[in-house]
């Protein structure tokens, strides 16, 4: 795990940011955790949209993409207090995701939902799609 951080820690100082972070940290995650489907979403609640960073999938999952900001129960959970959402099922992901059936069909039956979180904001959306459990 060390060396997985350490490689993040140095593409912090690499060029093409935030890019070349969030793949390192993709790529960490991927030896930690796994996931088959990982975006991180930036928060910008000015314009009043999540934004798309990073996609291990960018095909299906477009860097740049936006989400309107809406009073769904997954924003005001993630969003506002910076809680993680936990989704462990197929029903778990339709119940928050109004492209459940593109995301079942990548094999995503499970959702880990991290808030990034600095002095009380958040300020990204780590999000782990997997297999069921």
């Amino acid at each position: 795990m060390t060396e997985a951080l350490q490689r993040v820690a140095a593409a912090q100082s690499a060029a093409g940011q935030p890019g070349a972070t969030l793949q390192a940290l993709a790529d960490a995650l991927a030896d930690m955790v796994g996931f088959k489907l990982f975006t991180a979403l930036l928060h910008d609640p000015a314009a009043g949209k999540i934004r798309r960073a990073y996609s291990n999938m960018p095909a299906e999952y477009p860097v740049a993409g936006a989400k309107p900001i809406t009073d769904s129960p997954w924003m005001r959970q993630v969003l506002q207090p910076g809680e993680p959402y936990v989704g462990r099922d197929r029903e778990d992901i339709r119940a928050v995701f109004f492209d459940y059936e593109l995301i079942w069909s990548l094999g995503c039956e499970s959702v880990l939902n991290l808030p990034v979180r600095w002095d009380g904001r958040v300020l990204a959306v780590l999000n782990l799609l997997h297999g069921s459990g």
